[in-house]
This record gives structure tokens, sequence and C-alpha cells, in this order.
């Protein structure tokens, strides 16, 4: 569960998501709006449903997949956070790899003998490559790879399908240019 199913599906105020700027907080609040007015109640049903985390075991690693941090569903887990924050993490998470979204910026690291792997975004990336993006991680005895993988798809359609809505036309922009709000 995401902190946009979570926010829908349970009726809140706002998304949980962490503005810095106050046009990146009023289009944010706008695309949220207009998810919760766009959504069915049996859609909304659905995300009620979704797991926050997820816990599973193969090939010996233990694994929690999360849409933000084990911590906090919306918090962002950067790849650029000092170290100490994912050692406090992994420290607690009781996992040897944590698999996270919520920045929809990939990467792969190692901290405190917990692997970290920020998965990316099928929508709205936010690193340059406009393209959807996931991880295939593969265990087995020679250990554990994560290869990310890119789609293409057809982002001016989706672009299309935003400026024909009446959700801010910024969005389409930043679909185009694989990139968050700038100010």
């Amino acid at each position: 569960m995401g902190n946009y199913d979570d926010g829908t599906g349970f009726g809140r105020d706002e998304c949980g998501c962490a503005y810095t700027h106050p046009v990146e907080k009023a289009l944010g609040d706008t695309g949220f709006a207009w998810t919760k007015a766009h959504t069915s109640e049996s859609n909304k049903a659905w995300l009620r449903t979704l797991a926050p985390q997820i816990r599973f075991e193969a090939d010996g690693l233990r694994f929690l997949l999360v849409h933000g941090s084990p911590r906090k569903m919306n918090e962002y887990l950067y790849e650029d956070k000092p170290d100490s924050t994912f050692a406090r993490i992994a420290a607690a998470a009781n996992a040897e790899v944590i698999v996270c979204g919520h920045t929809h910026r990939p990467y792969d690291k190692t901290v405190a003998g917990t692997r970290f792997i920020n998965d990316g975004s099928a929508g709205k990336p936010k690193d340059g490559d406009s393209r959807a993006c996931w991880a295939l991680v593969e265990t087995g005895p020679a250990g554990m790879t994560v290869d990310f993988r890119r789609v293409e798809y057809d982002i001016d359609a989706a672009a299309q399908g935003i400026l024909a809505s009446q959700l801010p036309h910024e969005f389409a922009v930043q679909l185009r240019e694989a990139r968050g709000y700038r100010a």
C-alpha cells in the first residue's frame, strides 16, 4: 500500500507527501483531490485491503517490501540520506533486503549488512528517464542480483490524457521530463 492508496482508500485529507514548496503542495493537493473524486467506491474498498508491508523469505534471505520505509509509509529514503539513517532502519527491520519506492528514483545500496533497493516508478518517474522502471531481484546459491528494467510506453498519450482532464497541466510536463516539481 502506498501513500496515495492509503489516502484514497481511507478518505484522508492529505496524501502524506512532504512538499517543500507552496506551489508543489497546491499541485499535489489538487492531484490528490482529483484522484479521490475519480476513484470508485469499490476501488477504494480494494485499496483498503492492501498490506502496508509484505514479508517473505527467499533462499535464506528475509525480504521486507514497503512503500516508503519500514518506519513510515511516506518516508522518503533517498539514496543520499546519511548511512546512519539506513543503519537505524536496518537495525529495526528484521530483514536482509528492504525494497521500497516513494521517491520514484531507483537505486541499490547496502548499509549495515542490509540491502536497500528502490525499485523506481512505473508512473511519474523523477530520475530523468521517462520510461517505467522496475527491479528484477533474483536470488540463488550464488547470491542476489538486482537488475533495473525500463519499459517504453506511450508517454505522449498519457500526457495528453492529463491535458484533457482537470488535472494541472504541470503534471504532463513532469511526466514528459521525468522529474518532480521545480520552483
